[in-house]
C-alpha cells in the first residue's frame, strides 16, 4: 500500500514573502477545468466565471499567543528563533492547501524566513524520512499525512515521533489526538463526484448510486472510478466505509463491476471533468471544492447520507526533527483558531469549534448534510496482514 491521495510530489519553498512552486511535468488540476471550459464544454452550464466565494480574512495576532498556553511558552518561542527561522515539511498536501498555513505562520511569527515543503505521497514520506534518518539524518520537521494505517505503523517504530503535548489539545478534545503526539490538523470528508452533463440526477446515497449506475450499465460500464484499494489511502476509507456501514458491501457489489480504479483523487477529478468518468465515490473533498468551484456547475459533489466516511490528517514532529522548537510552533499554530482558519482557507476541513466564514469549509458543514450519526470516522489504527489481505480478497472478487 504505497499510493497517495493526491497526485503527483513536488517541492515549495516559501522564503521571505515570495512563494515558489516546483511540481513534476504535469497539467494542474486547475488547468484541466480552465481547459474544458476554453473547449466550450460548459456552455451549456452559464458562463465560464466562477462562483467561488471570497475568503473571509484571517486575521492574525503577530507575536502573541493565547492566554491558556503555558507560561514558558516564551522560551519555546525564543529557541525557535535561535534555529534561525527555517523548517521543512514532509506532506501529502499541495501548494494550494498550505499555502494559507504557511502565509499565516509567518505572520505569526515575524522570525520564520523559510518554509521548504515536499509534496510526497502519503505514504512515501514515511518511507523517506526512515530512509534518509537510516543514512544519516533527514530534513523533516513536520509530518503531515493522511495515510492512517502508515501513520500508526510509523509511530509504532521507535524513535520516529517526537513526544509533544499541544496546549491546544485541551481546547479541541481528545478526538484531536488520532496517536500518541500525532494530532488531526483536519478532518476530510469523502464524497461522491459526479458530472452534471453525464449523470443529471443527483446522487444522494451509495444505495442511490448504486441503482443510478446500475440502472442504465451500457452507458455507465467503466465511466465509474473507484479509489485503488492497494494504495494506503484507498483502503483506508474503503475499509472504513465496510466497517462503519457492513451494507455498503451491497452497494459495491453492484457498483465494482462498472468501475475502474485510480490512485489518486486528483487523478479522478481530472477525468470527471474531462468526461472520461461520468462520476466516482470516496473522492476526498479538499482537492474536490476548488474544481467544483472553478467548474461552473460542471462538477457537483455530495455527502452520502448512508455514510459519509470522514479522514482525519495527521500531523507530527518528525522524532530526529533539525528544528524541533520552530516545528511545535507550527503544530500549535495548525491547530489554534488562527492556523484552523488558514487550514480551512487552504480547502480543508476544520473541526474546532467557532472556526466559520465565507468561504471556509469545516467538519459542521458535513455534519449538517447528514447528521452526526450518518458519519464514519477513520481510526488511527494498525491493521493485521491477514486481515487487511481477506478484506482485499472480498473486495477484489466483486470487481470481477
Amino acid at each position: 500500500m504505497a499510493r497517495s491521495s493526491h497526485f503527483g510530489t513536488g517541492h515549495t519553498a516559501v522564503t521571505g514573502t515570495a512563494v515558489t512552486y516546483r511540481r513534476p511535468v504535469r497539467r494542474p488540476l486547475a488547468a484541466a477545468v480552465a481547459a474544458t471550459l476554453a473547449l466550450g464544454t460548459l456552455g451549456a452550464c452559464g458562463g465560464g466565471e466562477s462562483d467561488a466565494p471570497k475568503v473571509a480574512v484571517n486575521k492574525i495576532s503577530a507575536g502573541k499567543v493565547p492566554d491558556y498556553y503555558p507560561a514558558d511558552y516564551a522560551d519555546l518561542v525564543e529557541a525557535a528563533e535561535k534555529e534561525g527561522g527555517k523548517l521543512t515539511v514532509y506532506s501529502n498536501l499541495g501548494d494550494e492547501n498550505m499555502a494559507p498555513i504557511v502565509r499565516d505562520f509567518k505572520k505569526k511569527y515575524g522570525f520564520i524566513k523559510t518554509v521548504s515543503v515536499n509534496e510526497l505521497d502519503s505514504d512515501e514520506l514515511f518511507q523517506k524520512t526512515l530512509s534518509e534518518n537510516a543514512a544519516g539524518s533527514s530534513p523533516a520537521d513536520v509530518l503531515i499525512s493522511s495515510a492512517a494505517t502508515a501513520w500508526a505503523d510509523f509511530s509504532a517504530r521507535k524513535n520516529t515521533v517526537l513526544e509533544y503535548t499541544s496546549p491546544e489539545l485541551k481546547e479541541l478534545g481528545d478526538s484531536a489526538q488520532l496517536l500518541p503526539s500525532v494530532y488531526s490538523m483536519s478532518q476530510d470528508p469523502m464524497t461522491i463526484a459526479y458530472n452534471t452533463s453525464l449523470m443529471e440526477k443527483p446522487p444522494t446515497t451509495l444505495t442511490d448510486f448504486a441503482d443510478i449506475v446500475t440502472g442504465d450499465e451500457d452507458t455507465f460500464k467503466n465511466k465509474v472510478t473507484v479509489r485503488d484499494p492497494e494504495g494506503s489511502f484507498g483502503f483506508t476509507v474503503t475499509r472504513a466505509l465496510t466497517e462503519g456501514n457492513p451494507e455498503a458491501w451491497d452497494d459495491l457489489k453492484r457498483i465494482l463491476p462498472l468501475s475502474r480504479p485510480e490512485t489518486s483523487s486528483g487523478t479522478q477529478l481530472e477525468k470527471i471533468v474531462s468526461g472520461e468518468y461520468s462520476a466516482g465515490f470516496l473522492i476526498s473533498a479538499s482537492p474536490a471544492y476548488p474544481v467544483v468551484e472553478d467548474s461552473a456547475g460542471l462538477v457537483k459533489i455530495v455527502f452520502p447520507k448512508d455514510g459519509t466516511v470522514v479522514l482525519p490528517r495527521g500531523i507530527g514532529i518528525a522524532a530526529e526533527a533539525p528544528h524541533p522548537a520552530t516545528s511545535k510552533l507550527f503544530l500549535d499554530f495548525a491547530l489554534s483558531d488562527e492556523g484552523q482558519r488558514a487550514v480551512a482557507e487552504g480547502g480543508l476541513a476544520s473541526y474546532r469549534e467557532g472556526v466559520k466564514g465565507e468561504g471556509l469549509h469545516t467538519y459542521q458543514e458535513v455534519v449538517d448534510a447528514v447528521g452526526e450519526d450518518n458519519i464514519i470516522h477513520v481510526k488511527y489504527e494498525q491493521v493485521a496482514k491477514d486481515d487487511a489481505a481477506a478484506w482485499l480478497d472480498r473486495f477484489d472478487g466483486l470487481r470481477k
